[in-house]
């Protein structure tokens, strides 16, 4: 025979009199949980907004687009090993050939770079002002479609014509613009870039990149053949190649390989002197970085959800021993061991609830406050969290609070009553 409504009432009343009794003792056992709680929340809703994040940038390089590059991608060319050191650069002709020989692929594109991070200096000015941090990157009309993060805000993008006369005309990341032409139109200006004249045709969008490199805010693009013919001693060549929604990756991705490797002239045994690596290396490094994230984080809620649990441990034990008497009458009148041992269990559940809800509120908090001071990244605190916050809380009083309970159930009346 269960518990009526009134009886729940009257141990729920019982068990918050308990805890508004010792107010400091309560409050100080409630932090624990409050700080796990708040903790794990936190946590969770940045590294959503964080995933969200990573995984837009990943869409917007195209989830369908894939490198071609002579080195490992995301690596310092100063931890090169002489063997990656030793490969031969690209040539400006091989998009053709492989174009050519892969039917599944559908843009296949060269760009050259010309950057800091490959110890080269660049400087573009206008009238008075000059940004040196920038990196010129000379491209066909192909690229934009091949990377869709480079798309322009205002003016036009490099076309065909400009690409077969080499013509000297330049668009603009959103940084670069803003510092040249502060208050100006920057299109049909003409800046000066390593010294030579340039058209501006174009402004991308702004981006600022993520926390692995440069954003498109800080190039400067222009035709390839136009970079080939300024710029002989800028080797590193890339290619980008995207492949269409119904092929399937692999195969055209081998289709890239062997023409690769016919162009490299490599024999059935030698492994490839190039890498081939898609957008998802982002998503791979962020999934390797949250994952310490999320052990970090739980170790660290761990503790305070533990501290916390060991003080509700504490506190009902404590009332157990102080409530003695209560507890003897209470038998003496007919109270069976459920009803004592359901009412500690109450009390122990109303305090953890309490610091969880606590905590979640803290949570939401937090997380607000990053979506506002960081709007790039979307802290969300989502419900199934707050439901994971709750149960936890739940279940931590109904660990912690069991022995207390079952110890004040197993009192013997007599005993109690004498108890002074």
């Amino acid at each position: 025979m269960g518990m009526t409504p009134a009886q729940t009432r009257e141990n729920f009343l019982a068990a918050m009199e308990t805890l508004r009794s010792s107010k400091v003792r309560t409050a100080l056992t409630v932090l624990g949980i409050v700080i796990g709680v708040s903790s794990v929340i936190a946590m969770a809703s940045i590294i959503q907004g964080l995933n969200k994040f990573v995984q837009d940038r990943v869409e917007s390089l195209g989830s369908r687009t894939y490198f071609l590059l002579r080195f490992p991608p995301g690596t310092d060319p100063a931890h090169w090993p002489a063997k990656i050191r030793m490969r031969k650069f690209f040539d400006y002709d091989y998009a053709p050939f492989i174009r050519s020989a892969s039917p599944d692929v559908d843009v296949v594109t060269t760009f050259g770079t010309r950057g800091f991070f490959l110890g080269e200096s660049n400087l573009i000015t206008y009238a008075d002002k000059s940004v040196e941090k920038v990196i010129i990157r000379g491209v066909e009309p192909e690229y934009s479609d091949a990377i869709p993060l480079f798309s322009v805000n205002k003016g036009r993008f490099i076309t065909e014509f400009d690409e077969q006369h080499a013509r000297a005309v330049v668009v603009l990341g959103a940084a670069i613009s803003e510092s040249l032409f502060p208050n100006t139109d920057p299109i049909g200006k003409t800046v000066r870039l390593n010294g030579w004249t340039y058209e501006v045709i174009g402004v991308f969008e702004h981006d600022q990149g993520l926390f692995l490199g440069p954003g498109v805010d800080i190039f400067a693009v222009i035709p390839l053949s136009n970079f080939r013919k300024c710029y002989p001693d800028s080797k590193e060549l890339m290619m980008a190649f995207t492949v269409p929604e119904d092929v399937n990756v692999e195969t055209a991705q081998g289709e890239v390989i062997q023409a690769m490797r016919r162009l490299r002239r490599l024999s059935a045994g030698q492994e490839n002197d190039f890498e081939l690596s898609s957008p998802d290396f982002l998503s791979d490094l962020w999934g390797q970085l949250t994952g310490a994230l999320v052990i970090l984080t739980t170790v660290i809620s761990s503790i305070g959800l533990l501290v916390g649990g060991i003080g509700v441990m504490n506190i009902m034990l404590i009332s157990v021993t102080e409530r003695t008497q209560e507890i003897g009458v209470r038998k003496a009148i007919g109270a069976r061991r459920s009803d004592i041992r359901l009412q500690f269990l109450l009390e122990a559940v109303v305090l953890t609830l309490v610091g969880g809800t606590m905590g979640i509120l803290g949570g939401a908090i937090i997380s607000l406050l990053v979506r506002t001071l960081v709007p790039s990244v979307p802290a969300t605190l989502s419900y199934l969290w707050v439901t994971i916050g709750f149960v936890i809380s739940v279940a931590v009083g109904l660990f912690f609070g069991y022995y207390p309970a079952k110890v004040a159930a197993n009192l013997d009346p007599i005993t109690c009553l004498r108890y002074e």
